[in-house]
């Protein structure tokens, strides 16, 4: 069904929070969130918004900005990127780039998906922004485009910095949006590779996240430690039809880390499910826009669309409802949200999605529009 907002009810219920588990399943972490990734339901979180250091999990925002600059073709995997004197003198994790070495964007992207490399992460910003400094401009905005209220960032790569902070509900987020991105996997979910392998020294690469190799279905995200910000992880793990994400921060050692996300992983894939509603590429309706070029846009799904119910729970009674603006006016940009999915169970919101246009309209000139209103009028006659 494709509504209008005009036609919606004036209030919906709110949606739904699944109960905390009794126990507390990361006892040991200051901070901590779990999160399907599909619906960016909360199903578990502990001082989430507590605004902490995080570490080199800030290279999630950083490959998120090269990601997306990949997807809008600004750049691309083979573009070669020229390591800078600053860039190279980049300290802790590294993969040891020497001033003026070059390699691909998609090498950099390895070394710090896997090794995360303060070097390579400032070597991409600079490749993309021209210079760190405005870079991290780009990260602070995208933050709050995103809504993470909780966070600002003073460097791409997370090394110790006065106001640099983040929370474990903003760092769910942020890895959320990134894993929109299919082929990041593709780098944070290898345990192993090298890098200059056609070199006289090849370099190996061992991923700093061990879930990757020994849980079932994780295949990311980020890792991170310092001494202020103790033992850091984002991770992510997929098993059938339901990915999950669990952040924890300040933890006391890797070893208590993983275990504590090893637990948070148990609990949701032994309690819940996902019922899709759609998947990436679906039709999901038509966008009418108001003296555009374009006079009507076909809407497709831009990602899988879901809801989280337990386990035994079959989603009978599961329906759901396409809700546009009343009005959409030309021009309108890509990305714009015009709308909102809205899922029910009965009577009962489940959850809503926004749902934004997958291209940009300009307004359309004088004669098109006349063209299209005296086509309108001999079609009325």
């Amino acid at each position: 069904m494709i509504a209008s907002l005009s036609a919606a009810p004036a209030a919906f219920a709110k949606e739904p929070v699944p109960a905390q588990p009794v126990t507390d399943l990361a006892p040991n972490a200051r901070s901590a969130i779990l999160m399907d990734a599909d619906s960016g339901t909360v199903i578990y979180e502990k001082n989430s918004h507590v605004p902490l250091p995080p570490a080199s999990i800030t290279k999630i925002m950083t490959m998120l900005l090269v990601m997306e600059a990949i997807d809008q073709g600004r750049l691309k995997m083979t573009d070669k990127v020229q390591t800078s004197e600053y860039a190279a003198s980049m300290g802790g994790s590294q993969i040891f780039l020497e001033a003026g070495e070059v390699m691909t964007v998609e090498d950099m992207l390895k070394g710090v998906a896997l090794a995360s490399g303060n070097d390579a992460s400032v070597a991409l910003a600079e490749k993309l922004a021209g210079s760190e400094a405005e870079f991290v401009r780009m990260m602070n905005d995208r933050a709050k485009e995103l809504g993470m209220t909780d966070t600002k960032f003073a460097n791409c790569n997370g090394l110790p910095a006065s106001g640099h902070e983040s929370s474990a509900h903003d760092i769910a987020i942020m890895s959320r949006e990134l894993l929109k991105y299919e082929k990041i996997t593709k780098f944070t979910g290898l345990y192993q590779d090298y890098l200059r392998k056609d070199s006289e020294k090849p370099f190996w690469l061992v991923n700093t996240n061990k879930l990757v190799r020994f849980y079932h279905g994780a295949d990311g995200l980020k890792t991170g430690f310092t001494s202020e910000a103790k033992f850091c992880l984002s991770a992510t793990a997929r098993r059938d039809n339901l990915r999950l994400i669990a952040v924890v921060m300040g933890e006391p050692n890797t070893k208590t880390r993983n275990a504590e996300v090893t637990h948070l992983f148990d609990y949701a894939f032994a309690q819940y499910t996902n019922v899709p509603i759609y998947k990436k590429g679906d039709p999901i309706g038509t966008l009418t826009v108001e003296k555009g070029v374009k006079a009507e846009v076909p809407l497709v799904a831009k990602h899988s669309y879901s809801v989280l119910l337990k386990k035994g729970d079959a989603g009978q009674g599961i329906r759901h409802e396409l809700v546009l603006n009343s009005s959409v006016k030309a021009p309108v940009r890509t990305g714009q949200t015009v709308g909102k999915l809205i899922v029910y169970r009965g009577d009962q919101v489940l959850k809503e999605f926004p749902v934004e246009s997958p291209l940009s309209v300009d307004r359309a000139g004088w004669w098109t529009l006349f063209k299209r209103s005296a086509g309108h009028l001999f079609l009325s006659k």
